[in-house]
């Protein structure tokens, strides 16, 4: 593979330069060791680039990963910036990113490995397999929408608005990514939304339904309130392969169902756009366990998120599923010799260093290229 995919790296904030020090050690492995090879530039994004330059983003950086195959992203945040104004706050960077990226459909897989059953909050017999992937449309509904603000009123309160609204095109073209997805899987779809109560739900439900019979009548579709994913995703959450929902529930839903697998350390994430003509989709991936200030620069952090998060690159951007795959045995591998940051610390197990971590996942990497 030649030096031609451009891979804009984007550390941020927190742990996530910890975190993403560990990949760059898989993209050099991956180099010497199988012939691929990256155009790799990094840049700021978040609190570290309003330090340097009093925005959450630069101009500069946005035609960056514009230009690049794909981004990894590290963490955005953290109390060093929790009194600037809205619009300078770090998270701005990353939904910037997203929406001028075109990025609209986000992939969360929730997986539990089976050394990590134990480390579950729920019983091991409800989790030791389970193999979920929420689809979340990511660039419109209640935070993007228009009206929105918060306006004093004549009396002297104040009343915040926000606007949930979707359209046919958007609610399709997600929908379509998660009937993609099933149909190499389990070839089930569960689409969340609140059409009972919210008429831009009702849109959401009848739009999936007319696309799966139009389009995709081999994948089988069910349809569920939003409430009652939240309470089934931790009542028995092994019913579910591909879950399909809007903005705000697959915020609150895919958070849910990461608990699930016992720590948010573990989890990847791919924000993914259209295809172009050759059927390269360009993407932006991020772990979901954020920049967990209190941990920062102590060598603490689990970099498993970050490095399944390259795997989800490799496998969705560049179709390298075999050395997507690679990672992932790497990394169950890894936990399954009882290496554990303390995230996941499990009693009888070895507490080891976010570099100790990455040393164990290069080892089960040689081991398996053998």
């Amino acid at each position: 593979m030649a030096a031609n995919k451009k891979l804009l790296v984007l550390p941020g904030d927190g742990i996530g330069p910890e975190a993403t020090r560990q990949v760059m050690r898989v993209v050099d492995w991956f180099d010497k060791h199988r012939a691929l090879r990256f155009d790799v530039s990094d840049g700021l994004v978040g609190g570290a680039a309003y330090d340097a330059h009093r925005v959450p983003l630069t101009d500069e950086t946005l035609a960056d990963a514009l230009s690049a195959d794909a981004v990894l992203f590290g963490a955005v945040g953290g109390p060093d910036w929790d009194d600037l104004p809205f619009e300078l706050r770090p998270e701005r960077g990353l939904l910037r990113l997203r929406k001028e990226m075109q990025l609209y459909a986000n992939l969360r897989p929730a997986m539990v490995f089976p050394a990590m059953a134990e480390a579950s909050s729920l019983k091991p017999d409800l989790v030791r397999g389970l193999d979920i992937m929420i689809v979340r449309e990511l660039t419109g509904g209640i935070y993007f929408g228009e009206p929105r603000g918060i306006e004093e009123l004549p009396d002297g309160t104040r009343r915040g608005v926000n606007t949930q609204v979707y359209t046919t095109p958007e609610i399709q073209r997600v929908a379509r990514v998660a009937f993609e997805l099933a149909k190499k899987r389990d070839n089930r779809v569960c689409s969340v939304e609140k059409s009972n109560v919210m008429e831009s739900g009702q849109l959401w439900r009848e739009e999936v339904q007319a696309l799966r019979d139009a389009e995709y009548p081999e994948v089988e579709l069910s349809h569920m309130y939003a409430d009652n994913c939240a309470m089934q995703l931790v009542r028995q959450p092994k019913q579910f392969d591909v879950i399909v929902t809007d903005n705000l529930f697959g915020d609150l839903l895919s958070d849910a169902a990461a608990m699930l697998t016992g720590s948010l350390g573990m989890l990847p994430s791919a924000s993914i756009g259209d295809p172009d003509e050759s059927g390269f989709r360009r993407g932006l991936y991020e772990p979901v366990h954020g920049s967990a200030p209190d941990i920062a620069g102590q060598d603490q952090a689990n970099p498993m998120a970050m490095l399944l998060s390259f795997a989800m690159l490799l496998r969705y951007s560049f179709d390298l599923g075999e050395e997507a795959a690679l990672i992932e045995q790497a990394a169950e591998n890894v936990l399954a010799s009882g290496m554990r940051t303390a995230d996941i610390m499990q009693p009888g197990l070895a507490k080891v260093s976010t570099t100790v971590m990455g040393d164990s996942l290069l080892r089960e990497l040689d081991k398996l290229a053998t």
